[in-house]
Formats: C-alpha cells, structure tokens, sequence
C-alpha cells in the first residue's frame, strides 16, 4: 500500500471515530474541498467544515470502500448514515470521492453525490419536488456557507 492511499485510510478511519483534527490533519494547507452543498471551500474552511459537521452529527455512521492512490491521485466510495438535524429525516448518502495529493496530504478533494437524492431523504417531499432545481441547490449551499461562517467565528 503506498504512502497517499495510506492517507486517505487515516482520512475515513478519522471521520469513522468522529475525530475531525485527524481528518483535517490529512489536508495539505492549501486543500480545494469540493461538493454538490458546500461547492468550493479552501484552507481553513476545508477542516472546519469537518469539525462543524461532526460536532452537530446524530446518528453518524461511516463506511468506506476502494480508497486507492495511485500515483499523485487518488479516490475512495463512501458511505454516510445519519439523522439530518433540521427536519429528523434518516439520510443515506452514497458519496464519490477524488483526491490529490502534495507533500504527503490531501490538496484536492471532491466529493459527488446525486443531490436530488440527498435532499429528498433530508427535506423529504420539498426535496423529491425541488432537489432538481438550482434554487434549492443554492439554497441549502447558501443556508449551509452562513452556517459555517458562524461556526468558524465562534472558533476565533
């Protein structure tokens, strides 16, 4: 096993335990975190996302699959299990994740999900019927961005 797909082993077995400095550990300072809610976060914003997402989790399970590196690449399935807290709903998301690495640590990392999916098992019937629109697509990045901005000047 070489040294990157070691890191994003490291990287899931953190996130499995609920530990969010040892994820963000295995972010390269200048990571590009990408996803269908947060769309595109840099540096900081990358890790405290993490510790915002796992200080609020209900019901969290994680389960990782095919993480492999080859090269300065690498990918990994995932699986979360969790009660999303706005509306109590249980989601299953099935997440897709790329990596690059620099330095020995994550600098890149997207994650793709379908988001109709997603947002009709968190938001139930307003999800199934809105999921596919960019309006609630924006909303929720938008609601989701304000959130972290509040967690990370809580942090300062």
């Amino acid at each position: 096993m070489n040294t990157n797909t070691e890191v994003i082993r490291k990287f899931y077995d953190a996130f499995k335990a609920g530990d969010a400095e040892a994820m963000a550990s295995c972010y390269h300072a200048d990571i590009q975190f990408e996803d269908p809610v947060f769309r595109k976060l840099k540096g900081d914003e990358a890790g405290d996302m993490w510790r915002m997402l796992l200080s609020g989790a209900k019901n969290l399970h994680i389960e990782y699959f095919e993480a492999v590196a080859d090269g300065d690449e690498g990918s990994a399935r995932w699986h979360a299990t969790y009660t999303f807290s706005k509306t109590g709903r249980t989601v299953n998301n099935k997440i897709k994740a790329r990596f690059k690495f620099k330095d020995g640590k994550i600098i890149v990392h997207k994650d793709s999900f379908n988001f109709w999916k997603w947002s009709s098992m968190a938001l139930g019937p307003v999800g199934t019927f809105l999921g596919f629109t960019p309006f609630l697509r924006n909303k929720v990045s938008a609601q989701t961005l304000k959130l972290l901005k509040s967690y990370r000047e809580k942090r300062k």
